[in-house]
């Protein structure tokens, strides 16, 4: 969900405060302020990989890469992180963010109230999405 480019991190940036000062007033205070930050950011940045995934892509080579050298290498890494990423991608949007959220070190409760579900609720998915991962990657090995 995250941006490369800098140019399209300040336009994802931009559009996050936008809604942040759009929403404003309907902030109820329930919870913590950074979590209902934290919401809409994941939020617009949700949309915004919806509406990216449907563009065509673009890749840029930068010079670097042509100069690396085997040795610095590590294909098994490479392969496994890959792997890794496939399965994540194959979730669903709201699997996507709890797996963020929780590899951003956040707890159940912050997670809960991001995503909009009770904390029994976000440890019932978790417990799910490490199985239907660990048996995608199972089949991959």
């Amino acid at each position: 969900m995250y941006r490369h480019d800098p140019d399209d991190k300040k336009d994802l940036f931009q559009e996050i405060v936008i809604q942040l000062w759009r929403a404003f007033p309907k902030f109820r205070q329930e919870s913590k302020i950074s979590t209902w930050i934290y919401q809409i950011a994941l939020n617009v940045a949700i949309s915004d990989f919806r509406k990216e995934s449907r563009r065509p892509q673009r890749v840029e080579l930068s010079e670097n890469i042509l100069n690396i050298s085997d040795e610095s290498y590590d294909n098994t890494t490479d392969e496994k992180l890959k792997t890794l990423h496939h399965a994540i991608a194959q979730l669903s949007e709201i699997e996507k963010a709890i797996v963020m959220l929780y590899f951003e070190e956040k707890d159940n409760e912050e997670i809960a109230e991001i995503v909009g579900i009770t904390q029994n609720n976000v440890r019932v998915k978790m417990t799910r999405i490490r199985e239907k991962l660990r048996t995608m990657l199972v089949k991959n090995e």
